[in-house]
């Protein structure tokens, strides 16, 4: 059983300035973690391996301080992982980073599944698993909380919003994993002593190891979407309290001076 696991280093604060030109975060000197639904994701591969046999490799795309997460994951158990890192990949979005994570697991070999976290914290689109199965021609499943490997298929049960829906695919498939689905395990000591760096369990991939190197498919030129602006909401302290009366219709009556009924 080869298994994948999408990872991504992700800011480890709210306090993260944004790039006024291109509209994306400027994550130099922020402090960084692996993205929180990505832990899930592992340790479901990790558990998988453990029942089935296998190996777990993790593949995350960023700049070369995104290491630290593939480091983080070999030290909670996986088997090594590739680091999909160029200059021309930066400033993409949804569509040219799943593209390019599409090459890049291209570049990996076989696999049996991928597993991805829901969705990031950054950038909270929960677009990039399902858009990564459908470049790579597979099927693909989204928040699921239950799964099982059993003849080639994955049956699973996923939380959708009001109703659990249960259902199975066959492999090769992707699927991005739910919050409810494990409670991920800490990072092995004896482990991080062991591997160190991890220098001989990571690859680093370019725009050089990949198949497709037309530049315009990656990156900022290869995102259809921009963004116009970025802003923190204003905040206001002015409050009004209203004790007595038809509260209802002086809820009514600021909304409509407001314009906004």
């Amino acid at each position: 059983m080869n298994i994948i696991v999408c990872i991504k280093q992700v800011p480890g604060t709210t306090q993260v300035n944004v790039d006024p030109e291109t509209g994306t975060l400027i994550r130099d000197g922020v402090a960084s973690k692996m993205n929180p639904y990505d832990l899930y994701a592992l340790e479901t591969a990790l558990r998988l391996r453990e029942k089935l046999g296998g190996s777990v490799r993790v593949v995350s795309m960023g700049p070369p301080a995104a290491l630290a997460v593939i480091r983080e994951a070999v030290y909670m158990g996986a088997d090594g992982g590739v680091l999909i890192s160029d200059r021309k990949f930066g400033g993409a979005d949804v569509l040219a980073t799943s593209y390019t994570l599409c090459s890049g697991i291209r570049a990996m070999g076989d696999y049996d599944i991928i597993i991805c976290g829901k969705q990031t914290t950054d950038g909270d689109t929960a677009q990039v698993g399902s858009e990564l199965a459908e470049h790579l021609g597979i099927p693909h499943a989204a928040y699921v909380r239950e799964l099982d490997v059993e003849d080639g298929c994955i049956r699973y049960i996923s939380n959708l919003d009001n109703n659990l829906v249960t259902a199975r695919v066959t492999m090769p498939a992707l699927i991005c994993v739910d919050g409810d689905i494990n409670t991920p395990r800490l990072p092995s000591f004896k482990r991080s002593v062991e591997y160190g760096d991890c220098g001989d369990l990571i690859r680093v991939i370019t725009l050089d190891d990949v198949e497709d190197q037309d530049e315009t498919h990656y990156g900022l030129k290869g995102s259809p979407t921009q963004v116009e602006r970025i802003f923190e909401p204003d905040k206001k302290k002015e409050k009004e309290i209203f004790a007595d009366g038809d509260l209802a219709v002086k809820t009514f009556e600021i909304l409509k001076e407001k314009k906004f009924v």
